[in-house]
């Protein structure tokens, strides 16, 4: 179990019921920190809580559709009632209906798109960095991808989402880096969640992966968590502004 590198401090982590947020989550705890989780699905959240009952830090569960304002405003007003303001806000939530051809892709889907994957993040920024500036330290990670680097076939909407929450993290992290905030992106690669399942689940696209790229198998939750812990440990106390990649070198060629 990781020192409590965390206590005393209070995250909020969207997502948070299963796959990369789950994981996030759960390695908050394990250091120490109150950690909220949200997202729509109460189920896998409680169970998440339930699962972590004998970590150090204490979990709440807040039901939440992050595309929807004051859902967003419930979550902070929750978590400031039953462990003070946020420290830590891992924007995690995602989606990907608009996956297919450029020319296909509906309007309802991309502004749903842009409503979950980047709308989200800039109203609870907008929530709670205000107070973490007030008190001159605070870390907020936003869990970027890779696919927002460089171009994927039928990814127009998700990668330009991910795309636009890079450059949202870069001006974030100019303004907010003189009054105590940091702001950093985590790219990760092909993760084993049931987000990507489409892609890990496919023989073709892995036979591929393994082909090309350097470390040669699917990422897991914890790795990408194991960045996050990192990003929101004092240990990174002079990094921010910056996109930190975990693919297993997918993109070093």
């Amino acid at each position: 179990m990781a020192d409590k590198i965390l206590a005393g401090r209070t995250a909020i982590v969207t997502g948070g019921g299963r796959g990369i947020g789950k994981a996030i989550a759960q390695r908050f705890a394990a250091a120490g920190a109150s950690v909220v989780i949200a997202s729509r699905k109460m189920d896998k959240l409680q169970a998440t809580v339930d699962e972590s009952k004998g970590l150090p830090g204490r979990m709440l569960a807040v039901p939440c559709h992050v595309g929807r304002k004051d859902d967003l405003e419930k979550l902070v007003a929750a978590t400031e009632a039953e462990f003070g303001p946020a420290d830590i806000l891992v924007n995690n939530s995602a989606t990907n209906i608009g996956q297919g051809p450029a020319l296909e892709v509906s309007d309802e889907a991309i502004l749903k798109t842009y409503e979950v994957n980047a709308l989200a993040a800039m109203r609870l920024i907008r929530l709670t960095a205000p107070k973490m500036m007030e008190r001159g330290r605070g870390s907020i990670i936003n869990i970027a991808s890779i696919a927002g680097l460089r171009p994927q076939t039928g990814g127009l909407v998700y990668s330009s989402t991910k795309a636009a929450l890079i450059m949202m993290t870069r001006v974030w992290a100019i303004e907010f880096g003189a009054r105590g905030v940091r702001v950093n992106a985590i790219a990760p690669g092909l993760i084993q969640t049931d987000f990507s399942e489409f892609f890990w689940k496919d023989e073709g696209y892995m036979g591929e992966l393994k082909a090309n790229q350097p470390i040669p198998r699917v990422g897991q939750p914890g790795e990408v968590a194991g960045m996050a812990l990192f990003l929101a440990s004092d240990d990174a106390s002079y990094v921010t502004g910056h996109v930190h990649i975990v693919d297993g070198g997918a993109i070093a060629r």
